[in-house]
Formats: C-alpha cells, sequence, structure tokens
C-alpha cells in the first residue's frame, strides 16, 4: 500500500519519535483524568485538536466543566491560558487590544500598545456567540494567521495558540450566530454532554472536599509544537485518504450522489474538512497508541469534523431532519 505522507528520515527514527510521545500524551490524559471526570471523549478530541494545531468550539450546557478543562489543559500542557467572557458590549479592543497615547517626562507624546487577553496560548472564548458580530470577526485573522492587526501595524501571537470557544445550545435569547467563515476556522466542533452516574459519583467526592484535585505539568509549549510537527509527518495510507475524499465530497450537495445529502443539505464542507481529518485522524491513531491511522479513524472524527461546515435546508429543518442523521449516511457510505 502506498503511502501519502512523506518522510525524509529513518523510519526506526519516526516509529521511535511517535512511541515516545505516545507515552508522554498518556501522561498528559492521566494527569487531566485526575481532575476532569466522566469526559473521556471530549477530553481525547480536545486533544486531538491541540496535537493537529487547530481550534475547538465546545457546544454543551452551564456546568459541565467546560471552563475547568480549558484551566486544566493550561496547566497540564505548560501554556498561558486565558479566559475572555463574550457579551453583547464587548468589543475588538477588549480582546486584541489597543493604541494609547502617552508623553513622557519631556512631553514628547506616542502611542503605545497595549495587548489584549488574544496575546496568550490558549484562549477560552466563553459564550462566544454572545458578542457581536464584529467583535466575533475579531478572531479571525487571529485563528487562522496566528498574528493581528492593529493600527496598521502586524504584531505575531506565541506559539503555540489555540482558540478553546463554548456555546450553550439551549440558550438563544440574545446571541449572534457565528458566521460560517468563522465556524469553518475550528478544527472541530465537540458536543459536551452529562457524565455517568459513576464519573458524577466520582466527581461529587473529589471536588466537595476539603482538599480539591490540583492539575500538575506533564507537558511543555515547545513540545506541544515539536508534536505537531510530528504529526504532519505520520504516514497516511492511500485507503484513509480516499475514504476521507469520499466522505467529504460527498457531504457536498452539488456533488453527492447520496439522497439524503442532496434533498436535505444547503451547503456542504469545503477542503479545510479535509484538512482538518487528514491531521485529526493522525493525531487519534497516535492517542490510541498506533503509528498510522485507519478507516475507523476518520468515521469516528466525521462527525465532529462536519457537523459545523453544513446545513440543512428549511425545509429539512422543518421536517425534523437532523445533521447527525445524514453524517451517519455518509459514514455508513463509507462501509
Amino acid at each position: 500500500m502506498s503511502e501519502v505522507a512523506e518522510t525524509t528520515q529513518d523510519p526506526a527514527v519516526l516509529v521511535a519519535e511517535v512511541e515516545a510521545l505516545g507515552a508522554r500524551l498518556a501522561r498528559v490524559r492521566e494527569a487531566v483524568g485526575r481532575v476532569i471526570f466522566g469526559q473521556e471523549t471530549v477530553i481525547e478530541r480536545v486533544l486531538i485538536t491541540l496535537l493537529s494545531g487547530g481550534h475547538v468550539l465546545l457546544v454543551g450546557v452551564p456546568g459541565l466543566g467546560k471552563t475547568k478543562l480549558v484551566d486544566t489543559l493550561g496547566t497540564v500542557l505548560g501554556l498561558d491560558a486565558r479566559r475572555v467572557q463574550f457579551t453583547p458590549d464587548l468589543m475588538p479592543a477588549d480582546i486584541l487590544g489597543s493604541e494609547v497615547l502617552e508623553e513622557d517626562a519631556h512631553g514628547h507624546r506616542a502611542f503605545r500598545f497595549i495587548r489584549g487577553p488574544i496575546f496568550c496560548q490558549l484562549l477560552m472564548a466563553d459564550e462566544i456567540n454572545r458578542a457581536s458580530p464584529r467583535t466575533q470577526s475579531a478572531l479571525l485573522q487571529a485563528m487562522q494567521e496566528h498574528r493581528v492587526a492593529i493600527g496598521g501595524e502586524i504584531h505575531a501571537l506565541p506559539a503555540p495558540f489555540h482558540v478553546l470557544a463554548t456555546q450553550n445550545p439551549i440558550e438563544q435569547e440574545g446571541t449572534y450566530p457565528l458566521p460560517e467563515a468563522q465556524l469553518d476556522r475550528f478544527l472541530l466542533e465537540i458536543e459536551v454532554g452529562y457524565p455517568d452516574e459513576a464519573a458524577e459519583r466520582a466527581m461529587l467526592l473529589a471536588t466537595t472536599g476539603a482538599k480539591d484535585a490540583k492539575p500538575v505539568q506533564a507537558m511543555t509549549g515547545q513540545e506541544l509544537i515539536a508534536a505537531q510537527a510530528l504529526i504532519r509527518r505520520i504516514p497516511v495510507g492511500e485507503q484513509v485518504l480516499d475514504a476521507i475524499l469520499k466522505l467529504v465530497r460527498g457531504a457536498r450537495p452539488e456533488t453527492s450522489t447520496l439522497d439524503a445529502v442532496s434533498k436535505h443539505l444547503a451547503w456542504g464542507p469545503g477542503p479545510r474538512a479535509a484538512q482538518a481529518l487528514m491531521l485529526a485522524t493522525r493525531a487519534r491513531a497516535l492517542l490510541d497508541g498506533r503509528l498510522a491511522p485507519s478507516v475507523d479513524d476518520v468515521i469516528a472524527l466525521a462527525e465532529p469534523v462536519l457537523r459545523h461546515r453544513m446545513a440543512l435546508t428549511f425545509a429539512a429543518r422543518a421536517d425534523g431532519v437532523r445533521l447527525s442523521e445524514v453524517i451517519d449516511a455518509l459514514k455508513d457510505s463509507l462501509g
């Protein structure tokens, strides 16, 4: 079987690097699991996003530990983490920063740029859909280019840089839906559900006692950057590449041969969805202790990659069709 990804070094060296990173990531998952209970799939998918160098949108009701997850990841991964609570009156300058006019002791005046909270490595955009489109768009350049333009000057953001945004799927009053251009910048959209009974029991015992569990560092920012570079060198087989192309191209109503897609979708995913799957399947394989991704990885990640990159028609919504049903039909077509 031919391989798509090119390697420029001895395969044995690559295998050794992958195994070493896998062992380190096992310690990362263990450190996060001591603090976050019952969200194994969410933790896995967030780590997949970070290893892929992307951003993630977390969708869930309040109180499920989304903020705590970001704080924990910041500590465990050794990243500078900050949180911004998005509100309707939040302005772009509140996120990016602004220039102020200062006067020194000699009477000379000059503008000085004061950096906003976006100048960090892990930014939590809490309830991102509560801010106006103007403020939401302030993140677009930062998420894509890892830099911002203020007053005609370009300011680079720290590396690595990741945005973990949250949305409440229940309360929609006073919110502004994210534009498709910004949704496409999120590598995965992850649904955060309620923990099972055993996990909730463990959480109650761990968080209401005299001492609360504290996260410990298991990785550094530079090691995460190296891991992201290594992910891109992991080989991908032709079978996996074909599955990714079939899934993404089959989700476009203009070209799809599936009735569920052509009848129910208004628009489908672009090439960025295929790029996200190529990176995310490699990261998932590595987290699972495997040296190369499989078609099962494509199927497992199809929904979080596609869900926010496609939309139902008005008629489909009126008939009660759900996006998950369309995605299930796409996954079945890979079998």
